[in-house]
């Protein structure tokens, strides 16, 4: 970044001297870091709530649920404000926390859920739902009210005691659908074939590059675990809302989003239409207070908590994304094996509760990660994986060494399976007048290449699909290794197939089917514990004292750079981060 500093008297001016910048570039950051703390005051701390007496827990259903958020990071609101956007992250551990704090602290009357537009998947939404059911054998209420209502919204707030809607809301309640788009067709005509090296008849990711429709295997697949979902939602609700799932179904087919409001009272999806004003009214009349308080679920999570002394530990690993060799995001190999062993070097862990939510990714990143889990194992410590919404492909990879696993019914697991792709431009490049030509020293010195611009030959090709099947081959040996079965056995069950939890424990892919909580459970009573604390990995940090660290390695003007450059290539700066699909 250069600075561009006018002479208005156009005199000569002299070089700064090196003592002169410095002086400027230290002015500069700590003006910096000055006006930083104007503008966000106390964000940089995190005080801890105090509740008060007739306080509701209100829990906005908005923003994109993960397992494990990040600790709020002020320079995020600040720059989110600025570009006009403002998502939230919202940990599924903090609210699963929080819920279970509100259900046994007197303070804390009930529970008021917010609809908004929350992104989750179906066993997210499942665990979040599950948690506030078992609120309410407290005795305590839950009231809810939306402006509007997606499917996910209202399977969670379905648990209400009580649900308002807006007069003139929109209530989501079709059905489910999964769609792909095929580019075949689009590559044809513009000169692109795509060359594919999988195994497994059921591994669709790739047929979007070679087919204009489903496959038949694919098709079955998705039927079956669609259908799985939308039975298991339908079910929920159904008990909640005293209908019947054949009602439900009947709903879905007149596609309530477009019904007038008066039926989502009729049919019994929600008791009474209303503004939002009117929900002070409502909220008053609960609590049976006029003078009621309301707690937000991030200053929940600040609630101070009773200070836990056990010495033993059970450590839980968060993973979740896609799984890459390198990167920022998602889950990130090195950053992984440097977690697992910081874990390995703490004594007090006694065990390991290994949280997969992850749709696959690198096959060599997969297995470096497996064998770190492997190497807990040695030194003596119980692994018991806890499933998500996903944990398929390489999410199974570096589950299925583990000792017990937990799935939630609709998690979408296996797809044992492995696939490559390489565009073919030779097309492409005649139409452009592309022309390519160089030298080598060896056969195949140039495949990479050519595998790009000419195409694969047959025996090429070979060469690559069998490096495919040698990671098929490894993939299901480990399964094999991991779930105390055949090789061949794993391989009936593979072949890319996807399963629902509830179909994988029919299978043996996972051991039961339960939650993160019942899996910590499991945890503690495979390696012999009473009394023990949880120990999150990655652990949350402070944003403020992470740029603090700075100090100590680089210049002033450096500093200011680095983190400009870090603010400045943040994606979720730049545009929403698209939702997680099936790999």
């Amino acid at each position: 970044m250069k600075l561009f500093v006018k002479n208005n008297d156009e005199q000569p001016r002299k070089k700064m001297g090196c003592l002169g910048k410095t002086i400027i570039g230290i002015g500069v950051y700590f003006g910096f870091c000055f006006l930083l703390g104007l503008l966000m005051g106390d964000a940089f701390s995190t005080p801890k709530t105090t509740l008060e007496e007739n306080t509701i827990y209100r829990i906005d259903l908005s923003g994109v649920l993960v397992d494990h958020a990040a600790e709020e990071n002020p320079f995020d609101a600040v720059l989110g404000e600025m570009y006009g956007q403002t998502t939230t992250t919202v940990g599924l551990d903090d609210l699963l926390s929080n819920i279970a704090l509100a259900k046994d602290n007197d303070k804390i009357l009930g529970i008021y859920l917010r609809g908004g537009s929350l992104s989750a998947g179906p066993a997210s939404a499942k665990a979040l739902r599950d948690a506030l059911l078992d609120f309410k054998q407290s005795g305590k209420f839950i009231i809810a009210y939306s402006d509007s209502y997606t499917q996910t919204n209202y399977y969670i707030a379905s648990v209400a005691d009580k649900m308002y809607f807006n007069t003139v809301g929109t209530l989501m309640w079709d059905g489910m659908s999964a769609q792909k788009e095929y580019y075949t067709r689009i590559f044809d005509k513009i000169g692109i074939e795509m060359q594919i090296l999988k195994v497994g008849t059921f591994k669709s990711a790739v047929e979007p590059y070679f087919r204009t429709s489903m496959s038949d295997a694919d098709r079955k697949q998705t039927e079956q675990y669609l259908g799985g979902i939308w039975s298991e939602v339908k079910a929920a609700v159904a008990v909640q809302r005293n209908l019947t799932v054949e009602q439900l179904d009947a709903y879905a087919d007149e596609c309530m989003s477009l019904q007038p409001q008066h039926k989502y009272v009729d049919y019994g999806f929600v008791d009474t239409l209303v503004y939002v004003q009117d929900m002070d009214t409502v909220l008053r009349m609960y609590a049976g207070t006029k003078d009621y308080k309301t707690v937000s679920n991030s200053s929940m999570t600040n609630v101070e908590r009773a200070e836990n002394t056990a010495t033993d530990k059970i450590a839980v690993l968060y993973a979740e994304g896609q799984i890459y060799d390198s990167g920022s995001e998602g889950i990130v190999e090195d950053k992984v094996l440097k977690q697992i062993k910081t874990i390995h070097k703490d004594d007090a862990v006694k065990a390991v509760v290994l949280r997969v939510n992850s749709p696959g990714g690198s096959a060599d990143a997969s297995e470096q990660i497996w064998h770190a889990v492997k190497t807990l194992q040695e030194k003596g410590l119980p692994v018991v994986v806890s499933m998500g919404d996903y944990a398929a492909s390489g999410g199974y990879y570096i589950s299925c060494c583990a000792d017990y696993i937990f799935a939630e019914p609709t998690t979408l697991t296996g797809s044992i399976g492995i696939f490559g792709t390489v565009p073919n431009i030779s097309k492409l490049r005649e139409k452009v007048g592309l022309d390519i030509d160089g030298v080598t020293t060896n056969k195949h010195a140039a495949l990479q290449t050519n595998a790009i611009y000419k195409g694969m030959n047959p025996q090429e090709y070979a060469l690559m699909q069998s490096m495919v099947e040698r990671g098929y081959d490894l993939f299901t040996n480990r399964c094999a290794e991991g779930r105390g079965v055949s090789q061949q056995e794993i391989k009936k069950i593979g072949e890319g197939r996807v399963w629902l939890g509830k179909d994988a424990l029919n299978i043996g892919l996972v051991d039961e089917l339960g939650n993160i909580n019942q899996a910590i459970a499991k945890a503690a009573e495979l390696a012999g514990l009473g009394q023990y604390a949880i120990v999150d990995y990655p652990e949350k940090t402070d944003p403020f004292e992470e740029l603090l660290k700075m100090f100590d390695t680089t210049t002033p003007e450096e500093r200011l750079v680095m983190k400009m450059r870090e603010f400045a290539s943040q994606p979720r700066i730049m545009a929403l981060t698209p939702e997680v699909t099936i790999q």
